[in-house]
């Protein structure tokens, strides 16, 4: 998949697909519905429906890019899944740290999965971006372990949203996603599970994002969260040649320019 429709990044890049449930927000799992989709139009990389599977003919597909883009790696599964064999994970850093000029957005539901493969693999190169799902307040201990992993940014999307999370310590994040379910089955968001993350990330200095309401459809009850879109990234550790066509103030490009620190800040899409 070279374009997507998820909101908050450029294409996704699918070197495995398929996965296995096993937290809330699972239950009623996008992917899992558009790999039925997609095996039934004859794709091959479905054949097995949503049973794991790595692709070794799509780890060198970020080289093939040349223009800069920001890239969900593994939309269709995790990165971190236990069948992920870890030859081939290391072989997925690798193409990610040569084909540099891109900004490299994971996710994952197996945070630990994910700091023992940091810890052996030893660097994460900083236009690659680490982060965790969490889908309520029993799965917020995730982002305690992914404030541990030695990155430059580190992001949390809390989609489907299918309960309050309370309290957050949002401390050494960068980034915050929120997202309401879609399909016939979802499970509605209420708006106070999101102010709730929305506020706090506000008080935190840490960027929002707010992908959708859901719905039927991703697209069906829209972006807006109490009068305005949310469209915030953290912007000063974006490297310019990443940034396409998102701006950043010049006010924080005064602060690059000085040598400031600014923290994990933010910036509107213009």
């Amino acid at each position: 998949m070279n374009k997507t429709q998820i909101e908050w990044t450029d294409s996704t890049w699918n070197p495995s697909t398929g996965c296995t449930k096993i937290s809330s927000g699972c239950k009623n799992c996008y992917a899992e519905r558009l790999c039925q989709r997609l095996r039934k139009m004859g794709s091959p990389k479905y054949a097995n429906g949503f049973k794991f599977a790595i692709h070794p003919e799509e780890l060198k597909r970020p080289l093939q890019w040349r223009r800069p883009r920001m890239v969900f790696v593994n939309s269709m599964s995790d990165l971190f899944h236990e069948e992920m064999p870890d030859g081939f994970l290391a072989d997925a850093f690798d193409v990610m740290e040569q084909a540099d000029w891109h900004a490299y957005q994971i996710l994952t539901k197996r945070p630990q999965r994910m700091a023992d493969f940091i810890r052996e693999y030893g660097r994460v190169p900083d236009h690659v971006w680490m982060g965790v799902t969490v889908e309520e307040a029993a799965f917020k201990n995730r982002i305690d372990v992914l404030r541990k992993l030695p990155c430059r940014i580190r992001f949390v999307s809390f989609e489907p949203l299918i309960g309050s999370v309370g309290q957050l310590d949002l401390s050494g994040i960068s980034w915050g996603i929120v997202g309401g379910e879609s399909g016939c089955n979802r499970r509605p968001m209420r708006a106070e599970w999101a102010r709730e993350i929305r506020n706090q990330a506000v008080a935190q200095h840490v960027a929002f994002f707010f992908k959708q309401w859901g719905g039927v459809t991703a697209k069906s009850g829209g972006r807006v969260l109490d009068g305005r879109v949310w469209d915030e990234y953290p912007a000063v550790f974006m490297p310019e040649r990443q940034l396409g066509k998102r701006k950043i103030p010049r006010s924080l490009q005064m602060c690059k320019e000085n040598g400031d620190h600014v923290g994990p800040t933010s910036f509107r899409v213009l």
